[in-house]
């Protein structure tokens, strides 16, 4: 089938399956760590500042790690992460069933973890193509990826609220932990088939992080292409995500249940998440797509408002379903728009970007924590992100409609291609599957297919 053929791939195929268990897994940690901050604290303030915690070193040193992606081996390096998520999830492990978690220890070590993923994130993006080893199957990959942290959305908090609800929370932690091993086994069992490369002694000196990471920033800031999809993931992350943040609330004081019912609120987020992005494993021209993307926070905006105004579970459960496909739409696409977009040998960098973008949840999160607790009160903190949300993603779409009506090469994602079509004409060939990081080379669009890569002649 067309939806699944980045499959195909053995390597790749491997590594899905892989991180499927180790998804699943940290979903259980992510709801354990939720529930367990509301529970020691039972203030909606609390819920924000773990949030904050975890997601303000990715917010701070992703791009920092974008540049790391350049220079090491991709697969021993995001081996090494997960066997950092793993001594996380035992130390939450042993301090929960032992009883000595306090909610201090839970926001230290939720800055640890932040830490970890503030290189996990990117690394996992720039991951794809090099497992797939083919650009022409990375739309279907990153859709693939995002359909199974769907599914782990889904079945991570649903087994969550049964944990919490028959056995100790901490057992979330336990199997967070296990759920690390797969992945590592599989990059152990790559890098023994195919060992990475020792760089050349030839190569050019590699400039100074700052300087690269600065060169980023630069390729991003001449591309409209490129910095639209991140502005509006930045702002979709700070407003988008209030009815999640306040979620272990809305279980409780809005509908009276359980964890149980936040594992269900949680796994509705995945199952209209799952939709989008299955949706998304079709090939669409970057225009089109675009158009979706920028309908995504629209969705999210509305899941938002039904889950404010609602006190019926039923109805709060179709809230969340949208919302969850109105997350897929903004962020699988612009992921898919970026990877399409970005020049290979910046690749890594501009997805660290994107990796900051999204953790402006953080900030987001204290705010919706500090409104909600204020007298605004939680049904005003959701209302208001959600018209902020809305407002975003229609100014997406007014400017991105007038930046392809006046640019055909906008229409086809390919416009950051012409400032590189002075500085070389010659042999035209085919682009490599993967960038290469020591000796970038301009591309060229050629007039009946895809980009191609043109280099001066011998």
């Amino acid at each position: 089938m067309l939806v699944f053929r980045a499959l195909q791939v053995t390597a790749y195929r491997r590594f899905f399956f892989a991180q499927g268990f180790s998804l699943v897994g940290n979903w259980l940690s992510l709801t354990a760590t939720a529930w367990l901050a509301y529970e020691l604290t039972r203030d909606a303030f609390s819920l924000g500042l773990v949030v904050f915690a975890q997601q303000l070193p990715v917010l701070l040193f992703a791009p920092l790690a974008g540049v790391l992606g350049d220079r090491v081996d991709l697969r021993r390096l995001f081996a090494g992460l997960q066997v950092a998520c793993a001594l996380h999830a035992v130390a939450l492990a042993v301090l929960s069933l032992s009883g000595h978690l306090t909610f201090g220890w839970l926001v230290g070590l939720a800055a640890l973890r932040g830490l970890v993923n503030a290189a996990e994130f990117p690394t996992r993006q720039s991951l794809t193509l090099d497992l797939v080893g083919d650009r022409e199957h990375l739309p279907n990959a990153i859709a693939l990826n995002s359909s199974l942290f769907n599914v782990a959305r889904m079945l991570g908090p649903a087994c969550a609220g049964l944990v919490i609800a028959h056995a100790r929370v901490g057992w979330c932690y336990v199997l967070d932990a296990a759920s690390c091993v797969p992945v590592v086994v599989v990059m152990a069992l790559a890098l023994r088939r195919s060992p990475p490369a020792g760089r050349p002694a030839s190569a050019p000196p590699r400039p100074h992080p700052l300087r690269a990471l600065g060169e980023g920033l630069a390729h991003v800031a001449r591309s409209s292409g490129l910095r639209a999809p991140l502005l509006l993931i930045a702002l979709t992350a700070f407003s988008g995500f209030a009815a999640t943040t306040l979620a272990p609330l809305i279980a409780r004081e809005f509908l009276h249940g359980d964890a149980r019912l936040l594992g269900w609120l949680q796994g509705a987020v995945g199952l209209g998440a799952l939709g989008s992005a299955l949706a998304l494993g079709r090939t669409l021209p970057p225009a089109r797509l675009e158009r979706w993307v920028g309908r995504g926070p629209l969705l999210i905006a509305a899941g938002q408002a039904v889950c404010a105004f609602s006190g019926l579970r039923a109805l709060t459960l179709a809230g969340m379903t949208v919302f969850g496909a109105g997350i897929v739409l903004t962020y699988a696409g612009a992921n898919t728009l970026l990877q399409l977009r970005v020049a290979p040998d910046k690749r890594n960098r501009v997805l660290g970007l994107f990796s900051t973008a999204q953790s402006v949840y953080p900030l987001g999160g204290l705010a919706v924590g500090a409104l909600a607790a204020s007298t605004f009160g939680p049904r005003a903190t959701i209302l208001l992100n959600a018209a902020v949300c809305a407002t975003g993603g229609l100014l997406f779409l007014r400017a991105t409609g007038d930046r392809n009506r006046g640019d055909p090469a906008a229409e086809g994602g390919t416009e950051w291609l012409r400032e590189a079509a002075p500085a070389c004409s010659g042999k035209t060939i085919s682009p490599p599957t993967a960038p290469s990081a020591s000796s970038p080379r301009p591309f060229r669009p050629t007039p009946n297919g895809p980009p191609s890569r043109t280099c001066p002649p011998a």
